[in-house]
């Protein structure tokens, strides 16, 4: 089980990295479609037919950001109860408490646009819970297993 939660830590860190890849390709990508004479509005978004590149970039970035990213962390959680690290539960908790405020802000990130300083912040703040988490299973060896 500490593998599991050390796999499962370390594609919470990717996914992270993952979703910055995402949205830059999708932001960099419609900023080409501006400059080039395209328009971005409200008909372009609810219609869809957006064409340009890097705007699958968008869809991915949201997918998996309220998706994948979030069932990840909850395994992570179930995992560390049973994984025996020392404050794995706790690492596991934090992260995935983490996932479900970026998630939030996300959501109203598009009503409060300010919210996406936070939403880009929360984002090294589960990278770096991850990251803990995985070094605190790294850490484990056979004479410090919790009981």
């Amino acid at each position: 089980m500490r593998t599991a939660y050390k796999v499962l830590a370390w594609l919470v860190a990717i996914e992270v990295v993952a979703q910055a890849a995402f949205i830059a390709w999708a932001v960099f990508g419609e900023s080409k479609f501006i400059d080039g004479g395209g328009v971005v509005d409200k008909a372009l978004v609810e219609s869809q037919t957006a064409d340009f590149e890097g705007v699958a970039g968008f869809p991915l970035h949201g997918i998996n950001g309220q998706i994948v990213v979030p069932l990840i962390g909850l395994l992570l959680l179930v995992v560390a109860f049973f994984a025996k690290i020392e404050r794995g539960v706790a690492l596991a908790a934090s992260t995935f408490g983490l996932i479900v405020l970026q998630v939030l802000l996300g959501m109203f990130g598009h009503g409060l646009p300010f919210l996406g300083l936070l939403h880009g912040l929360n984002a090294l703040l589960i990278f770096g819970a991850a990251v803990a988490a995985v070094r605190a299973a790294s850490a484990v060896s056979a004479d410090r297993v919790v009981a």
